[in-house]
């Protein structure tokens, strides 16, 4: 007895195929799912900025020297050329002042010189007194200090101390014997003076030769 065995089979494998029928749409889902994941992030790469690379070149400029033919001769120089990177300068603001030396010339002849012998040699004060005479100081007439002195000295009235040190420089007196005029100055009248040099001991002799 056979018949009974096909109809018993049925409702298994009505029961397979709709677990098929599942697991197909299981998997439409994930490809969707998939999909749309893909999407997003193609998306999210594609709305990113574009990222620039700045590449600086530099480009080398070219100076040619010209060739040069002395005259007379039969040698000729091959011109050369020298390469030289191109260089740029970046300006500051402003706040950097440029420094000024200013040189002023002191017009000897309008600077009154009075030269006082401080010794006990003679003929000191004219001797010294011939000398910046001849330099184109406008010197007055030679005196004695009022007693003698122990070094040389140039003394100053007031404005005149640029006048005293080149005085100075040339007798070969040094910047430290270079002070203002007081009346402490072993001159009797000093009246009409810008500078007063006082010769002493150091200076015995020494006087330059004045100019011809």
């Amino acid at each position: 007895m056979t018949g009974p065995g096909p109809a018993s089979e049925r409702p298994a494998q009505q029961g397979g195929g709709e677990g098929h029928g599942r697991v197909n749409a299981a998997r439409g889902v994930a490809v969707v799912i998939v999909a749309l994941v893909l999407g997003i992030y193609l998306l999210h790469v594609g709305s990113r900025p574009p990222v620039s690379t700045a590449v600086t070149t530099t480009v080398p400029t070219t100076v040619p020297t010209t060739a040069t033919t002395a005259p007379g001769s039969t040698t000729t120089a091959p011109a050369s050329t020298t390469t030289k990177p191109r260089t740029t300068t970046t300006a500051h603001g402003a706040g950097h002042h440029a420094t000024t030396t200013t040189t002023t010339t002191i017009p000897h002849s309008s600077v009154a010189v009075l030269v006082a012998n401080g010794t006990s040699t003679a003929n000191q004060a004219s001797d010294y007194s011939s000398a910046l005479s001849s330099e184109g100081w406008n010197t007055l007439p030679p005196v004695d200090t009022t007693s003698t002195v122990a070094a040389s000295a140039v003394y100053y009235a007031s404005g005149q101390r640029p006048a005293a040190l080149e005085v100075a420089q040339y007798i070969g007196v040094k910047p430290t014997a270079v002070l203002p005029l007081t009346t402490a100055v072993p001159v009797s009248s000093t009246t009409g003076a810008d500078v007063v040099v006082v010769i002493g001991p150091d200076l015995v002799n020494k006087a330059p030769t004045a100019a011809t």
